[in-house]
């Protein structure tokens, strides 16, 4: 099993572009059967880095969110089944790299929030279409309008998460105990079929429309 660790702890494991490099290289780089993905410190991760998202406008606004896109794509297109292990915060851009991952597990101190629509934006890695196949439409709805935060047991009621257990590392241990070949044909067979083009499109015509006279 290979450990990917979002390490900016001083930054709540916020991402920048080159972070997004990392970990798609990380994740799609990796022979192993299974990858672990967590964040280090008190935060799962933060999500975008604001100061990389107040340089945007509308018209580097749709290259930063179709990088996203790319990545978290990769994540699920990956042969390697990626578990995400949250512990502390997961928000905006974090939920959406949690739910490009094939199994989440919180512990007890993980909160979840899409805080976006505060600010005037929203999750444009994928997450409007990920967020509400996860959850469903009514969850996908509430916790994307009102950007409220929800705790690790709300998460486990409405299928944000699958488990919240003391150490998600070893929920990643578990499945990487199991055959190599069968994991990575469950995955694929098991990941429900949409139109992820169409989706990623409206998403990035979108953000950049959001973004036009910047954050």
């Amino acid at each position: 099993m290979r450990v990917v660790t979002l390490d900016r702890p001083d930054r709540r494991n916020a991402l920048t572009l080159d972070s997004l490099d990392a970990i798609e290289d990380a994740v799609c780089g990796a022979d192993q059967s299974v990858v672990y993905l967590h964040g280090a410190g008190s935060a799962f991760c933060a999500g975008a880095d604001l100061d990389s998202v107040r340089e945007l406008d509308g018209d580097t606004a749709p290259a930063f969110s179709g990088r996203g896109q790319d990545v978290m794509n990769a994540i699920e297109d990956a042969d390697t089944v990626v578990v995400a292990g949250v512990d502390g915060a997961a928000r905006g851009g974090g939920v959406e790299l949690a739910l490009a991952c094939d199994v989440r597990v919180a512990t007890p101190d993980a909160t979840f929030a899409e805080p976006g629509v505060s600010l005037g934006i929203f999750g444009s890695w994928g997450g409007t279409r990920r967020l509400g196949r996860a959850v469903g439409e009514t969850h996908a709805l509430d916790l994307s309008l009102s950007g409220r935060t929800i705790d690790a047991e709300t998460a486990l009621d409405i299928g944000l998460v699958s488990r919240v257990v003391d150490d998600p590392r070893r929920v990643a241990d578990e499945i990487a105990r199991n055959d190599p070949d069968a994991l990575r044909h469950l995955k694929h067979l098991l990941r429900t079929d949409y139109d992820r083009d169409d989706g990623d499109a409206r998403e990035r015509e979108v953000f950049g429309e959001l973004l036009e006279d910047g954050l």
